[in-house]
């Protein structure tokens, strides 16, 4: 197989995971901007995620969120995913919208506020069972605000045995994944702050226990691609949030604010073997203004774009190079694989698959968007409150 034929060939398999949420309504703190069309249940927000995998031919798998996406037969809601032709992926918990979690959740000082929220955690590894997913995925808006406020290291212990409460319920090829976040909404201390964090206490709870990476819950300047690098050379790296972000944290499309970061990222993954590994390549984004379908297709084509650049890295010169101390001979393979125009060899790649070259266009063609516009009116549309 040639070289180029094989990158041609990794790129067939790729898959990335699309969030139920965002075909939902989103916003900001200050106001969620509803449109028309938008799903107003899980079984039309599969319906739009089936339209994002066969325009782009790389999307199999949407993850729910519980409760949002909460319904009273997930064995119908899985087999209408197949129908549909895509599956159920990550099914991700909610320990952070109810009263009873102001000061957090399973790290909460309060026994009986722990109990609900490790109950609810096992109730998703409930759902899990049901729709034959295999990741568990975990984020904790636990933290403080103030000096004082409660006590660190108990936050801790605290944290530790509520996840192993629930890593023992896991199942036979069920993980679980453990995301982090620098601040927001504690800020004094997030409870889970760090990979480092996340680390420790999935290097305690055993081998289904893995890290998210989600890019943009780093401080301003961090280089992500080493903690990649790094979490996969433990072999903890269980997968990604893609999305972009200029200041803090807003969950906008991956690669929108530093594709180059975005291909340094891959490359590590493709240089770490996480390519061909069980890394899960999710989208956590929330799309307020655009239209959420084609900012979708947009999202997978940005992962698509940079993963080819990231294929097409000359790992011999690269090799070559570092080993001479040829400092701007390296820099030059990398910069050379990254400033290739990848998108000609996408679209050659799409048409194998028996895939329209351009999904943008061709998703605007079908007569979707009014479609659903049409027809679904009245009821209430899916979302969150802001």
């Amino acid at each position: 197989m040639t070289e180029l034929a094989a990158v041609k060939a990794a790129l067939k398999t790729q898959a990335v995971e699309t969030p139920s949420w965002a075909y939902g309504n989103s916003g900001t703190r200050f106001k969620v901007f509803a449109q028309a069309g938008v799903p107003r249940d899980p079984f039309e927000k599969l319906d739009d995620a089936a339209k994002v995998h066969e325009f782009t031919g790389v999307a199999p798998t949407v993850a729910l969120h519980i409760p949002w996406d909460k319904v009273e037969d997930y064995a119908a809601l899985a087999g209408h995913a197949e129908k549909r032709g895509v599956r159920i992926g990550a099914i991700n918990s909610n320990t952070f919208q109810d009263d009873d979690y102001k000061l957090g959740s399973i790290c909460h000082p309060d026994a009986a506020v722990r109990r609900k929220a490790v109950g609810h955690l096992l109730e998703c590894v409930d759902i899990m069972d049901a729709t034959g997913s295999r990741d568990l995925k975990l984020w904790f808006a636990d933290g403080t605000n103030y000096p004082g406020q409660d006590d660190v290291r108990s936050r801790q212990d605290r944290l530790a045995e509520g996840l192993a409460e629930v890593y023992e319920r896991l199942g036979e090829g069920q993980r679980m994944l453990l995301e982090y976040k620098l601040f927001e909404p504690a800020f004094y201390t997030t409870d889970v702050p760090d990979w480092g964090t996340a680390y420790a206490h999935c290097l305690k709870l055993g081998e289904k226990a893995q890290v998210v990476v989600d890019t943009g819950h780093h401080a301003p300047g961090t280089n992500i691609e080493f903690i990649v690098a790094t979490l996969l050379r433990e072999g903890k790296l269980g997968g990604f949030d893609f999305n972009s972000r200029f200041y803090a944290d807003d969950d906008l499309m991956v690669g929108a604010a530093d594709p180059f970061q975005l291909f340094r990222i891959m490359y590590e993954v493709v240089r770490g073997g996480g390519f061909t590994s069980d890394v899960a390549f999710m989208l956590d984004q929330c799309h307020n203004i655009e239209a959420k379908i084609p900012a979708i297709i947009r999202s997978v084509m940005n992962v698509q774009e940079a993963t080819a650049k990231a294929l097409l890295v000359d790992a011999e010169a690269l090799s070559a190079a570092q080993a001479s101390g040829d400092v701007l001979g390296a820099n030059a393979v990398l910069m050379d694989a990254y400033d290739t125009d990848v998108r000609p060899l996408l679209r050659e790649v799409r048409q194998e698959m028996g895939l329209d070259p351009d999904p943008i266009a061709a998703y605007r063609e079908c007569g979707w968007a009014e479609k659903v516009v049409a027809e679904r009116v009245g009821g209430q549309q899916a979302g969150w409150g802001a």
